[in-house]
Parts: structure tokens; sequence; C-alpha cells
């Protein structure tokens, strides 16, 4: 796949499908919508192009501040392995807010060669968010494209979207960001040096600082899997909050590998989040914390192992 900032720099030389929205977190409703229109275009021997936006529109127009499911980097994986061909991440800006539809879709149709627009039943383009798909059908008549609409996906009864998953992890619900994603959700940061009390009552931790505007899922502890930058997968322990046993002032995630020995130090660590296992917590000392620690470890251990096997133990669905 290859990856291009501007229209105009997009190197194809064959018809192409389109899909375009901020796909943050490429969920199962995304990869849905995607994954039909990759099989269609590779049929029809077209090129299959994604075209997102940085940052989230929703950032500009108006709403608060949106807390991102993925980076573009994140993402830009994600629609790799979907088969797509060409990745167009535009910067959002006024400028490009207010670009009329019809302006818009024409240099779809110039650079890369539009002859399929793909897309859900509520889907706008343009100024005003006039290029709704009536707008967008009509236009496609005079202009020679076709616009395929793709009914959204539901699981357990509801829309799979990322304003579901992003409530779900705000209130640690991570069976239901999980269900509606389609796989854990995944954290990544650098590791950086934080007090070293873990080490001195015997719970070493990694403190992950997580890239700007990542969503945080709720304080609380977490079983999660580890990946360590040689590429080697560990069981984990991750807390999310503020520590107030020991008195921290900001938001700190932090895993215990369980059984890792070594130094993560400046290094990238991922963890995927596989379920909640309690609220954040203050206790009356520090023995009393070590000691919920480790019953934390154990039922980790359980939830984990289950997770790996596919049983019915703790934690599966």
């Amino acid at each position: 796949m290859q990856t291009v900032h501007s229209l105009k720099d997009a190197p194809l030389s064959r018809p192409s499908h389109v899909t375009i929205g901020a796909f943050d977190g490429v969920h199962r409703g995304h990869r849905h919508l995607i994954g039909s229109m990759v099989a269609a275009a590779h049929e029809a021997g077209r090129a299959a192009v994604a075209l997102t936006f940085d940052p989230h529109p929703g950032a500009l127009l108006g709403r608060s501040p949106v807390a991102v499911l993925s980076t573009i980097e994140e993402r830009a994986a994600l629609l790799e392995s979907l088969g797509v061909d060409l990745l167009v991440v535009l910067r959002f800006t006024p400028a490009v807010a207010g670009t009329p539809a019809a302006r818009f879709v024409a240099g779809l149709c110039r650079h890369l060669g539009l002859v399929e627009l793909w897309a859900g039943p509520d889907f706008a383009l343009g100024h005003r968010r006039e290029g709704n798909v009536p707008f967008l059908r009509r236009l496609g008549e005079r202009e020679g494209f076709v616009v395929r609409v793709v009914e959204p996906l539901r699981w357990r009864g509801e829309v799979v979207s990322s304003t579901r998953i992003r409530a779900a992890l705000t209130a640690g619900d991570i069976e239901e960001a999980n269900g509606c994603l389609g796989r854990p959700y995944h954290l990544s940061g650098t590791v950086v040096r934080g007090r070293g009390l873990g080490c001195v009552l015997g719970v070493p931790t990694a403190n992950l600082e997580p890239p700007s505007g990542r969503l945080i899922p709720a304080n609380g502890v977490y079983a999660c899997f580890a990946r360590v930058e040689a590429g080697e997968t560990w069981p984990a322990v991750v807390n999310v909050g503020v520590r107030p046993t020991i008195a921290a002032n900001h938001l700190i995630v932090e895993a215990h590998l369980l059984d890792f020995e070594g130094d993560l130090y400046g290094q990238r660590l991922g963890l995927d989040f596989i379920a909640r296992l309690r609220d954040e917590e203050t206790f009356p000392s520090l023995n009393a914390l070590v000691a919920q620690v480790r019953e934390d470890i154990g039922r980790a251990r359980r939830i984990l192992a289950a997770d790996v096997e596919g049983g019915e133990g703790e934690g599966a669905e």
C-alpha cells in the first residue's frame, strides 16, 4: 500500500473505487465497508483507495476535542491489512472543511480516476455536509461514477461506530469496546522512568507515555497482553489512574509484565486490553495495596490464559 498526503500525488494509472472517512480505530463496521470495496475493486481490476483526514474532523468542526482510537500510523497498518492499495491522508483544515462537495469530488475524479464511491447511508462530504448520498448520486450521473451504499454493521443490536467504542472505553467497558472493534483495544507508547516504587514493593512496572490525543480507558486495573519491541508478548496487569494510595497527581498508565525480567526504558510498549479487573481504589496502607495487586495478578493470569486457549474461562465472551 502506498500513502500520499495530496490528491495530486496519487500514483494511479487505473480507475479506482474510493471510500472516505475518519476510519478511527478501523473497527468491524469500517472493515465491513472497506473489505467489500476492496473485493469489488480488485475483481474489476481497479485500485482500492481509502481517503482519511488528520487531525480528526471533529476537532475542527466546533465539537469537543476528539480522543482518537488510533494514530494515523496504526490506521494505515490496519487499512493495508484489508488490501487497500492507496491511502490518501489529507490534512483537515478550515479550507478543506469549506470546500464545496462538487469541487471536492471533481478532485477525486481528476486525480484518482473515481468510478465507484463507497459509503454508508448517512455519509456526507463538503461544506455543511451538502454532499449527501442523493446529491452524490445525481453528481455521479453527470460525472461518470456510481455510489455504492453499504448498510452499517450491527453488533448486539446496535450500529458499530467509533463513538460507541469511545463511550465504552470511557466507561471502562472493555468487552463492549473489543466486541465493536473485533479485536482488543490497543494502546502503545514509550516507556518512561517513574518513581521506582514498584520495584521497592516487589511489583516492577513499566510506565507508558502514550501519544498525545489518544483515548485512555477509564481509570482502573486491567488484564492486558503487553508487546515489547523484541516482538515478544507477555501477560500483564495494567493500572490506569493517579495511584491515590501513593499520592500521584497525574494520570499514568503502568504495566506489570508477569514473569518478565529486563529493562524497557526508552522502548516502545504496546498494550492489548482484554478485561477490566476493578476500579482504582485507595488503600489504607502499602501492604494492603500489595496484597490487592497480588490478587489482581492471579485473576489476570486466569483471564489471559483462558483468552489464549479460547476456552470458556473467566473473561471469555
